[in-house]
């Protein structure tokens, strides 16, 4: 190698190479006596050789990093692990487990079918104990999240009364019963020392309306010569409903619908309950209800939907505000008896109202 390689200039004043076989005994000097050093030797070609032994010995004891390939010839290397596509995204799960709830809701249909069609009193007395778990659901969630003391005895007989004396004296019963009951909610409270009294009742009186008043309007659907097969309508749209926001927001769902109350929830959901109930609303109404008519079903299915989600969305706010997932664990693959009568309760008196003006009270 010569130095020409390293980018010294060639001309008359540089250096020249002794003659083979002279060994200079000093420093070699050109004619004009200016002194040169010596050629420079020849050093392997690594790169960052220097820099990888300073690296070795910094102070600081750390480590030689390269930060380049090997040689400059050579692109890096990727590493095998490195994917090459974007990550798959994760497969929609459903929130629940699947076979539990169908498996639940499939006993629950029965039992409620195989009631209403035989004996109209049993099956009163399967939404009389469906009204009495679920006060003592919503009462216990209650106490132990807020500290709130709502007395379980008087709401738990007079809800039962309240469904009973909805399909025996239909409105009129049902009034009565809920002013008996919400008395005896304050009077059963005075027992207890004063402290929390006014949130104690208050939280009382809203049970009594929010599950056995409501209730009561399944109870006065059943007093008409049809009204197993109202109350049969009132149930399969509910439930159609409610499947019908779920597949559909399952599958197509992107925009939310109440995000900061139910995030699960979207708008495409929303259509698709509109939709599934509305169809299965003309179905009922017209092969089902003495009477009754397809057009009329669409809107009773309109209105089924809304009330149902409106239903859903308003036991989302209380289970958020007590930080709960579910009422329950009564009911594996639903929650509690609370999780399945969210939709239910509201749409009760939408259904019944709408059929006394579609068809009349019987």
């Amino acid at each position: 190698m010569n130095d020409s390689s390293w980018g010294a200039p060639q001309g008359a004043g540089s250096w020249r190479a002794p003659e083979m076989g002279a060994a200079p005994a000093g420093p070699a000097y050109d004619v004009h006596g200016a002194q040169q050093t010596r050629p420079m030797p020849i050093v392997p070609d690594v790169p960052d050789a220097g820099r990888d032994a300073h690296d070795r010995d910094d102070r600081n004891g750390d480590a030689a990093r390269v930060s380049g390939p090997p040689f400059r010839d050579e692109k890096p290397q990727v590493p095998m692990s490195s994917p090459s596509l974007p990550p798959t995204p994760p497969k929609k799960r459903a929130g629940r487990d699947l076979r539990a709830a169908i498996g639940v809701g499939v006993g629950l249909g029965a039992v409620v079918a195989g009631s209403l069609f035989v004996v109209k009193a049993v099956f009163v007395g399967v939404v009389a104990l469906a009204v009495v778990v679920g006060l003592w659901e919503l009462t216990s969630r209650l106490k132990e999240r807020k500290g709130i003391n709502v007395p379980l005895v008087p709401l738990a007989v007079g809800g039962a009364a309240m469904v009973v004396a909805g399909y025996v004296r239909e409105a009129e019963g049902a009034w009565v019963a809920m002013a008996l009951t919400t008395l005896a909610v304050l009077v059963w409270r005075m027992t207890e020392p004063p402290d929390g009294y006014l949130k104690d009742v208050t939280a009382g009186v809203f049970a009594v309306f929010y599950v056995p008043f409501l209730a009561t309007f399944v109870a006065m659907m059943l007093t008409p010569d049809d009204g197993p097969w109202r109350v049969l309508t009132f149930l399969l749209l509910t439930v159609v409903s409610d499947t019908g926001a779920y597949a559909v927001g399952w599958r197509f769902g992107t925009h939310k619908l109440a995000p900061r109350i139910s995030p699960g929830k979207t708008r495409e959901g929303l259509l698709g309950a509109v939709a599934f109930a509305m169809a299965a609303g003309a179905l009922c109404m017209e092969f089902l209800i003495d009477d009754g008519s397809w057009w009329q079903g669409l809107l009773l299915g309109l209105a089924v939907a809304a009330s149902a989600t409106l239903g859903d969305l308003g036991e989302s706010m209380i289970k958020r505000d007590l930080g709960i997932k579910d009422m329950g664990t009564l009911l594996p693959g639903h929650g509690g008896i609370m999780d399945r009568l969210d939709s239910l309760l509201p749409t009760a008196p939408v259904v019944w109202l709408l059929l006394v003006l579609f068809v009349g009270s019987g």
